[in-house]
Protein backbone atom coordinates (compact mmCIF):
# COMPACT_ATOMS: atom_id res chain seq x y z
CA UNK A 1 0.00 0.00 0.00
CA UNK A 2 1.52 3.82 -0.87
CA UNK A 3 1.47 6.46 0.64
CA UNK A 4 -1.52 8.55 -1.14
CA UNK A 5 -3.68 4.78 -0.92
CA UNK A 6 -3.11 4.72 3.18
CA UNK A 7 -4.10 8.64 2.98
CA UNK A 8 -6.90 7.95 0.97
CA UNK A 9 -8.26 4.64 3.45
CA UNK A 10 -7.31 5.95 6.66
CA UNK A 11 -9.64 9.45 7.49
CA UNK A 12 -7.65 9.55 10.88
CA UNK A 13 -4.43 9.77 9.53
CA UNK A 14 -4.97 12.12 7.04
CA UNK A 15 -7.04 14.65 8.92
CA UNK A 16 -4.05 14.71 11.54
CA UNK A 17 -1.80 15.14 8.98
CA UNK A 18 -3.90 18.10 7.73
CA UNK A 19 -4.29 19.66 10.89
CA UNK A 20 -0.11 19.76 11.40
CA UNK A 21 0.23 21.39 7.89
CA UNK A 22 -2.52 23.73 8.83
CA UNK A 23 -0.64 24.73 11.82
CA UNK A 24 2.39 25.06 9.92
CA UNK A 25 0.68 26.93 7.35
CA UNK A 26 -0.99 29.05 9.78
CA UNK A 27 2.76 30.41 11.02
CA UNK A 28 3.64 31.53 7.23
CA UNK A 29 -0.12 33.00 6.96
CA UNK A 30 1.40 35.36 10.30
CA UNK A 31 4.33 36.51 8.28
CA UNK A 32 2.18 37.05 5.11
CA UNK A 33 -0.22 38.94 7.38
CA UNK A 34 2.47 41.37 8.93
CA UNK A 35 5.08 41.40 5.93
CA UNK A 36 2.66 42.01 3.00
CA UNK A 37 1.06 45.52 3.92
CA UNK A 38 5.32 46.94 4.71
CA UNK A 39 5.93 45.35 1.38
CA UNK A 40 3.09 47.05 -0.30
CA UNK A 41 3.74 50.38 1.53
CA UNK A 42 6.97 50.32 0.37
CA UNK A 43 6.49 50.07 -2.98
CA UNK A 44 3.63 52.30 -3.36
CA UNK A 45 6.68 54.93 -2.09
CA UNK A 46 9.13 54.10 -4.36
CA UNK A 47 6.56 54.21 -7.41
CA UNK A 48 5.10 57.90 -6.09
CA UNK A 49 9.15 59.12 -5.32
CA UNK A 50 9.84 57.57 -9.26
CA UNK A 51 7.09 59.14 -10.85
CA UNK A 52 7.68 62.59 -9.04
CA UNK A 53 11.50 62.40 -9.81
CA UNK A 54 12.39 62.04 -5.97
CA UNK A 55 15.24 60.59 -4.46
CA UNK A 56 14.65 58.11 -1.70
CA UNK A 57 14.97 59.13 1.90
CA UNK A 58 16.42 55.96 3.09
CA UNK A 59 19.72 54.33 1.79
CA UNK A 60 20.70 53.84 -1.66
CA UNK A 61 18.73 50.46 -3.89
CA UNK A 62 21.95 48.16 -3.23
CA UNK A 63 22.57 48.98 0.69
CA UNK A 64 18.73 48.14 1.91
CA UNK A 65 18.27 45.02 3.02
CA UNK A 66 15.81 42.97 1.20
CA UNK A 67 12.19 42.55 2.56
CA UNK A 68 9.88 40.09 1.22
CA UNK A 69 8.08 37.17 2.40
CA UNK A 70 11.20 34.96 2.53
CA UNK A 71 13.77 37.57 3.75
CA UNK A 72 15.39 38.25 6.51
CA UNK A 73 14.56 35.81 9.45
CA UNK A 74 11.89 36.53 11.79
CA UNK A 75 12.83 38.89 14.53
CA UNK A 76 11.45 40.24 17.51
CA UNK A 77 10.00 43.93 16.69
CA UNK A 78 11.27 45.48 19.87
CA UNK A 79 14.70 43.84 20.81
CA UNK A 80 16.02 42.38 17.12
CA UNK A 81 16.08 39.24 18.73
CA UNK A 82 16.69 36.71 15.59
CA UNK A 83 14.20 34.33 16.00
CA UNK A 84 15.41 30.41 15.99
CA UNK A 85 13.62 27.76 14.77
CA UNK A 86 12.61 26.07 17.82
CA UNK A 87 10.72 29.96 18.78
CA UNK A 88 9.15 29.69 15.71
CA UNK A 89 7.16 25.89 16.11
CA UNK A 90 3.42 26.54 16.07
CA UNK A 91 1.52 27.10 19.33
CA UNK A 92 4.38 24.84 20.87
CA UNK A 93 6.92 27.70 21.31
CA UNK A 94 4.44 30.69 22.60
CA UNK A 95 3.64 27.80 25.55
CA UNK A 96 7.36 27.01 26.00
CA UNK A 97 8.61 30.66 25.83
CA UNK A 98 5.77 31.64 28.14
CA UNK A 99 4.67 34.25 25.67
CA UNK A 100 7.34 36.34 25.80
CA UNK A 101 10.38 37.08 23.74
CA UNK A 102 13.55 35.25 24.90
CA UNK A 103 16.00 38.44 24.06
CA UNK A 104 13.62 41.39 25.72
CA UNK A 105 10.86 39.78 27.77
CA UNK A 106 8.42 41.22 25.83
CA UNK A 107 4.99 39.58 25.48
CA UNK A 108 3.77 37.99 22.32
CA UNK A 109 0.44 38.42 21.03
CA UNK A 110 -1.38 35.78 21.71
CA UNK A 111 -2.62 36.55 17.95
CA UNK A 112 0.29 34.24 16.17
CA UNK A 113 -0.85 31.01 17.99
CA UNK A 114 -4.32 31.67 17.48
CA UNK A 115 -4.02 31.78 14.13
CA UNK A 116 -2.29 28.90 13.49
CA UNK A 117 -5.16 26.60 15.48
CA UNK A 118 -7.71 28.42 13.85
CA UNK A 119 -5.74 27.42 10.24
CA UNK A 120 -4.95 23.73 11.23
CA UNK A 121 -8.83 23.78 12.33
CA UNK A 122 -10.68 25.27 9.29
CA UNK A 123 -7.99 23.21 7.31
CA UNK A 124 -9.29 20.30 9.08
CA UNK A 125 -12.52 20.94 8.55
CA UNK A 126 -12.52 21.40 4.74
CA UNK A 127 -9.81 18.18 4.64
CA UNK A 128 -12.84 16.08 6.83
CA UNK A 129 -16.18 17.86 3.82
CA UNK A 130 -13.97 17.01 0.56
CA UNK A 131 -12.09 13.80 1.85
CA UNK A 132 -8.79 12.85 -0.18
CA UNK A 133 -9.71 14.72 -3.34
CA UNK A 134 -8.63 17.56 -5.72
CA UNK A 135 -11.52 19.89 -3.89
CA UNK A 136 -9.92 19.52 -0.81
CA UNK A 137 -6.55 20.91 -2.36
CA UNK A 138 -8.48 23.58 -4.22
CA UNK A 139 -10.60 24.32 -1.08
CA UNK A 140 -7.35 24.56 1.26
CA UNK A 141 -5.82 26.62 -1.04
CA UNK A 142 -8.74 29.28 -0.97
CA UNK A 143 -8.82 29.17 3.01
CA UNK A 144 -5.45 29.75 3.11
CA UNK A 145 -5.47 32.66 1.27
CA UNK A 146 -8.85 34.12 2.81
CA UNK A 147 -7.15 34.31 6.15
CA UNK A 148 -4.35 36.76 5.86
CA UNK A 149 -6.19 39.09 3.62
CA UNK A 150 -9.19 39.06 6.59
CA UNK A 151 -6.47 39.90 8.96
CA UNK A 152 -4.96 42.57 6.82
CA UNK A 153 -8.66 44.18 5.69
CA UNK A 154 -9.13 44.23 9.36
CA UNK A 155 -5.57 45.97 10.85
CA UNK A 156 -5.31 48.33 7.70
CA UNK A 157 -8.59 48.29 5.29
CA UNK A 158 -6.66 46.93 2.81
CA UNK A 159 -7.71 43.70 0.61
CA UNK A 160 -4.20 43.38 -1.65
CA UNK A 161 -4.16 42.72 -5.27
CA UNK A 162 -1.55 39.96 -4.78
CA UNK A 163 -4.17 37.78 -3.12
CA UNK A 164 -7.16 38.74 -4.90
CA UNK A 165 -6.21 38.41 -8.45
CA UNK A 166 -4.43 35.59 -8.33
CA UNK A 167 -6.68 33.13 -6.57
CA UNK A 168 -9.61 35.08 -8.67
CA UNK A 169 -7.71 33.40 -11.69
CA UNK A 170 -7.38 30.28 -10.00
CA UNK A 171 -10.83 30.13 -9.49
CA UNK A 172 -11.71 30.25 -12.83
CA UNK A 173 -9.42 28.08 -14.11
CA UNK A 174 -10.55 25.44 -11.75
CA UNK A 175 -13.44 25.63 -12.78
CA UNK A 176 -13.05 25.09 -16.38
CA UNK A 177 -13.01 21.58 -14.98
CA UNK A 178 -15.98 21.98 -13.03
CA UNK A 179 -14.13 21.21 -9.69
CA UNK A 180 -17.02 23.35 -7.57
CA UNK A 181 -18.71 24.96 -10.30
CA UNK A 182 -19.44 25.12 -14.18
CA UNK A 183 -17.73 27.99 -15.80
CA UNK A 184 -20.35 29.52 -17.38
CA UNK A 185 -21.32 29.60 -13.70
CA UNK A 186 -18.48 31.05 -12.17
CA UNK A 187 -17.41 33.43 -14.63
CA UNK A 188 -21.26 34.84 -14.28
CA UNK A 189 -20.26 34.71 -10.81
CA UNK A 190 -16.98 36.84 -10.94
CA UNK A 191 -18.81 39.34 -13.15
CA UNK A 192 -21.66 39.91 -11.23
CA UNK A 193 -20.09 39.37 -7.64
CA UNK A 194 -17.92 43.11 -8.69
CA UNK A 195 -20.95 44.49 -10.23
CA UNK A 196 -23.50 43.96 -7.59
CA UNK A 197 -20.79 46.07 -5.49
CA UNK A 198 -19.73 48.30 -7.47
CA UNK A 199 -23.20 49.25 -7.88
CA UNK A 200 -24.23 49.76 -4.13
CA UNK A 201 -20.93 51.67 -3.61
CA UNK A 202 -21.84 54.09 -6.86
CA UNK A 203 -25.96 54.33 -5.16
CA UNK A 204 -24.46 55.17 -2.00
CA UNK A 205 -22.04 57.30 -2.91
CA UNK A 206 -24.66 59.25 -4.92
CA UNK A 207 -26.75 59.52 -2.05
CA UNK A 208 -24.43 60.16 0.48
CA UNK A 209 -21.74 61.95 -0.75
CA UNK A 210 -19.00 58.94 1.01
CA UNK A 211 -17.56 55.80 -0.06
CA UNK A 212 -19.14 53.09 1.56
CA UNK A 213 -16.60 50.47 0.42
CA UNK A 214 -13.54 49.59 -0.73
CA UNK A 215 -12.81 48.48 -4.81
CA UNK A 216 -10.55 45.47 -2.59
CA UNK A 217 -14.44 44.25 -1.61
CA UNK A 218 -15.52 44.42 -5.40
CA UNK A 219 -12.70 42.13 -6.19
CA UNK A 220 -12.94 40.24 -3.40
CA UNK A 221 -16.87 39.16 -4.12
CA UNK A 222 -15.61 38.62 -7.65
CA UNK A 223 -13.17 36.07 -6.61
CA UNK A 224 -15.91 34.26 -4.23
CA UNK A 225 -18.26 34.22 -7.41
CA UNK A 226 -15.40 32.87 -9.33
CA UNK A 227 -14.94 29.60 -7.12
CA UNK A 228 -18.65 29.06 -5.94
CA UNK A 229 -20.76 30.21 -8.81
CA UNK A 230 -22.89 32.52 -8.95
CA UNK A 231 -25.87 30.56 -7.85
CA UNK A 232 -24.66 30.95 -4.36
CA UNK A 233 -24.01 34.74 -4.46
CA UNK A 234 -26.95 35.70 -2.68
CA UNK A 235 -26.21 33.42 0.22
CA UNK A 236 -22.77 35.02 0.35
CA UNK A 237 -23.92 38.54 0.34
CA UNK A 238 -27.20 37.55 3.01
CA UNK A 239 -24.46 36.37 5.67
CA UNK A 240 -21.79 38.46 5.01
CA UNK A 241 -24.58 41.56 5.63
CA UNK A 242 -26.14 40.14 8.32
CA UNK A 243 -23.04 38.81 10.18
CA UNK A 244 -21.20 42.10 9.12
CA UNK A 245 -24.55 44.09 10.96
CA UNK A 246 -24.71 42.11 14.08
CA UNK A 247 -20.69 42.94 14.70
CA UNK A 248 -21.37 46.57 13.81
CA UNK A 249 -24.23 46.62 16.28
CA UNK A 250 -23.02 45.19 18.84
CA UNK A 251 -19.74 47.37 18.90
CA UNK A 252 -22.04 50.35 18.91
CA UNK A 253 -24.02 48.79 22.15
CA UNK A 254 -21.89 47.36 24.16
CA UNK A 255 -18.15 48.86 23.05
CA UNK A 256 -19.47 52.59 22.23
CA UNK A 257 -17.78 52.20 18.35
CA UNK A 258 -18.35 55.64 16.94
CA UNK A 259 -20.84 54.92 13.45
CA UNK A 260 -18.41 57.31 11.70
CA UNK A 261 -15.45 54.52 12.18
CA UNK A 262 -15.59 52.34 9.55
CA UNK A 263 -15.67 48.67 9.57
CA UNK A 264 -14.05 46.29 7.21
CA UNK A 265 -16.63 44.24 5.37
CA UNK A 266 -13.95 41.79 3.46
CA UNK A 267 -13.58 39.41 6.42
CA UNK A 268 -17.20 38.69 6.50
CA UNK A 269 -17.11 38.19 2.75
CA UNK A 270 -14.57 36.04 2.86
CA UNK A 271 -16.31 34.37 5.72
CA UNK A 272 -19.74 34.01 3.81
CA UNK A 273 -18.04 32.87 0.51
CA UNK A 274 -16.04 30.34 2.99
CA UNK A 275 -19.16 28.72 4.32
CA UNK A 276 -20.64 28.92 0.63
CA UNK A 277 -17.73 26.75 -0.57
CA UNK A 278 -18.02 24.12 2.14
CA UNK A 279 -21.84 24.01 2.59
CA UNK A 280 -23.03 25.40 -0.58
CA UNK A 281 -25.24 22.76 -1.45
CA UNK A 282 -26.53 21.87 2.28
CA UNK A 283 -27.79 25.14 2.99
CA UNK A 284 -29.56 25.37 -0.53
CA UNK A 285 -31.19 22.08 -0.17
CA UNK A 286 -32.60 22.72 3.39
CA UNK A 287 -33.84 26.41 3.03
CA UNK A 288 -35.71 24.79 -0.19
CA UNK A 289 -37.11 22.07 1.99
CA UNK A 290 -38.29 24.69 4.45
CA UNK A 291 -39.72 26.99 2.01
CA UNK A 292 -41.61 23.47 0.94
CA UNK A 293 -43.60 23.20 4.21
Amino acid sequence: MDGLQLLQENSALFLSIIFVVGLLVGSFLNVVAYRLPVMMNRRWRQECQDYLGQKSETDPPEQVEPFNLMWPRSRCGHCGHMISWWENIPVLSYLFLRARCRGCQQKISVLYPLVEVITAVISVVVAWRFGFSLETVAALLLTWALIPACLIDLKYMLLPDSILLPWLWLGLLLNVAGVFTSLESAVVGAASGYLILWSVYQVFKALTGKEGMGFGDFKLLALIGAWVGVEYLPMVILFSSLSGAIVGLSLVVFRRHSREIPIPFGPYLAMGGWVALIWGPEISQKYLQILHY
